[in-house]
């Protein structure tokens, strides 16, 4: 994450907190002319974030950012819920869902490869294990670039 992510990160958790979500991702990108400022939110419930969790959030930040003003040129803000193929970022993240199908992406090799398809296993602050094809995989937190849920039909 860089500084601005930073920064609406501890802008937005405790507002996310608060309403009884949680905070997944903070995105600052530039697509084409415009820079959009993305949310990503969850919470636990059968029916996890909601149009109105995202207005509530959506409404709430605007006005703390107005006030606040960390970021200088024109942005969209889309508040959502980060889908069925949900990045795992946190230690707690990995834990909620293992057991669960993922795919990790790694900064460099293990074990030959850079790409991981499996079932999450036990995950510390250090390692996180993998399941792929019956081949117990351990791959180091450092080493993670990007984990995420992988959904089937």
């Amino acid at each position: 994450m860089g500084k601005i992510e930073d920064k609406i990160w501890q802008m937005a958790e405790p507002l996310v907190v608060e309403n009884g979500m949680e905070l997944i991702e903070v995105e600052y990108v530039k697509e084409g002319a415009e820079w959009y400022l993305r949310l990503f939110l969850d919470k636990d419930s059968e029916t996890g974030i909601d149009l109105d969790d995202c207005e509530l959030i959506s409404r709430a930040l605007s006005d703390l950012l107005e006030v606040e003003d960390p970021i200088t040129q024109a942005y969209r803000l889309e508040v959502s819920s980060p889908g069925i193929e949900r990045p795992l970022k946190r230690t707690k993240d990995f834990v909620r869902f293992q057991g669960e199908k993922v795919q990790v992406k790694t900064f460099s090799e293990v074990d030959g490869r850079k790409q991981f398809i499996g079932i999450l296993g036990e995950t510390t602050e250090e390692i996180v294990t993998v399941d792929v094809d019956g081949t117990i995989i351990q791959i180091p937190r450092e080493k993670v670039s990007k984990a995420n849920l992988v959904w089937e039909f």
